[in-house]
């Protein structure tokens, strides 16, 4: 081989891992077309291993440890910003959340192991109590990840400020408490919010199974939950 020249490795696209996506989210990646729109107006795509637009053509490759073993995944924030700018419709948020919910099934190691302990502990909190108790779930998060003492000083300012409550709020606990518990068990559900007129399904995911009929019979928009616990 002649010295200088570069190497080109030949990738057999496998539909496996696209299949599995589109199964948990209902989102077909083969139809990004890869504009890089998404990886453009991500908000967090500076400390991503991948920006989304390469992570999302590695779902279509079937590139599995890449995709599910990546930071990408973990460092998305779910503003939707990529779901909104995406020309084909493409829920990359959405990708994002069906790739944590694969890696943790399929028993990958998290990349960024902080962000799932603490989306164990913000599940463990509405689990027990129906709703989300900040100082409950920081007290989790810390016993979760040993890191005792970081944000110590700015957790002191938010507590004389009134922005973190030592107890939690017992109000509509009794109503609340049995909702949380089946939101925080199921893998991934969706929550109605408010009604729309007649023949006005918004959003772009289909929801599966029985929650979908009950989401289009009532004419309201779902919203996805993943449980990543």
């Amino acid at each position: 081989m002649m010295a200088g020249l570069e190497t080109t490795q030949v990738i057999t696209p496998t539909p496996g891992l696209a299949r599995a996506i589109r199964d948990v989210s209902d989102v077909d990646v083969n139809l990004c077309y890869q504009c890089g729109k998404c990886a453009a107006g991500c908000p967090v795509a500076y400390a991503m291993d991948y920006p989304p637009a390469q992570l999302i053509h590695a779902a279509r490759l079937g590139l599995e440890d890449l995709v599910l073993g990546s930071k990408t995944i973990w460092l998305c924030a779910a503003c939707e910003t990529c779901t909104t700018r995406c020309p084909q419709e493409v829920d990359i948020a959405g990708v994002m959340d069906a790739a944590k919910i694969l890696a943790v099934r399929r028993g990958v190691k998290p990349a960024i192991g902080e962000v799932r302990s603490f989306h164990k502990a913000a599940l463990a909190t509405i689990r027990h109590l129906g709703r989300m108790w900040e100082a409950g779930m920081i007290l989790s998060l810390k016993l979760r990840t040993a890191q005792y003492f970081k944000d110590m000083e700015l957790g002191q300012r938010m507590l004389r400020k009134g922005k973190l409550k030592l107890l939690p709020s017992l109000t509509g606990a009794p109503r609340n408490l049995p909702t949380g518990r089946r939101l925080a068990r199921r893998g991934t559900t969706f929550e109605p919010t408010e009604p729309l007129p007649p023949g006005r399904v918004e959003g772009r995911q289909q929801v599966a199974g029985t929650v979908e009929g009950a989401v289009r019979d009532a004419g309201q928009v779902p919203i996805r939950l993943a449980r990543l616990a």
